[in-house]
């Protein structure tokens, strides 16, 4: 079963926007990078992105992964098993990858999050999608620098947190900040609109999440292009001030 999505362009990147995850497409000449990729139920819908922006899947010379949770990880397992192609992300968050341990909520806890606003529906989608599946990736590798030698020159910037290894990276060709997790603009159990940390449930440790804000004011960059929601549009010192004034004025 497909899922729909819309894709918005920013210079040579493409932001891939489901209901409930998005994926990133990076365009170098006739190479790609593609970020994360989805629920494991979501990797035929990045094949279909990757030929909508008139690619083929041998064009993609490496995954990067901004952290190990399933709604990233899946599609991206599926697909570099299936194409033999390399997935890397941050050194610490490598492992997590591998499976060598979890921070993630799992089943068991999947429970609490039955109270929130749109909740009901959301888990019954994410199951769908393979959202309880054991999925890892065995031969993930760590990037062996901050500019990451993929198509597009990827720039890691290190966002602790939400997992321990999450990374965002900053896209300078295009003017854009893949975030992941560490900042987002929507989920469908959030309420708000617009930059936003994820509902606590989802974050391994909230205080370094709310100090990775900081890391990402810093990004010269004019287009977030987050893991949930929609692309934003502004300086990423705003996106950050934001996301801290929803944690209700928090200070460090």
């Amino acid at each position: 079963m497909t899922t729909p999505y819309t894709i918005t362009r920013v210079g040579d990147a493409y932001l891939v926007s489901t209901e409930h995850v998005n994926w990133v497409l990076v365009e170098d000449g006739h190479d790609l990078t593609l970020i994360d990729g989805g629920y494991p139920g979501n990797a035929e819908d990045v094949e279909r992105s990757v030929r909508e922006i008139g690619h083929q899947m041998r064009d993609i010379r490496g995954i990067l992964l901004t952290h190990a949770h399933i709604d990233h990880l899946g599609g991206a397992a599926k697909i570099a098993e299936a194409y033999a192609v390399d997935v890397l992300t941050g050194e610490t968050e490598v492992a997590h990858a591998r499976r060598d341990y979890l921070q993630q909520l799992g089943p068991a806890k999947l429970p609490m999050m039955i109270w929130r606003h749109g909740a009901v529906g959301w888990l019954l989608d994410i199951m769908r999608l393979g959202g309880t599946d054991d999925v890892a990736i065995p031969g993930a590798l760590e990037y062996p620098a901050a500019e990451v030698d993929l198509p597009g020159a990827p720039v890691a910037v290190p966002t602790p947190g939400h997992t321990d290894g999450h990374t965002a990276y900053h896209l300078p060709g295009s003017g854009v900040l893949v975030s992941g997790d560490a900042l987002i603009t929507g989920h469908a159990v959030s309420r708000r609109h617009g930059p936003q940390l994820i509902v606590r449930p989802f974050s391994h440790d909230r205080t370094e999440t709310r100090h990775s804000l900081d890391a990402i004011a810093e990004v010269q960059a004019s287009t977030l292009f987050p893991g949930h929601g929609p692309a934003w549009t502004g300086d990423m010192a705003a996106a950050a001030a934001e996301a801290h004034a929803g944690e209700g004025f928090w200070r460090p």
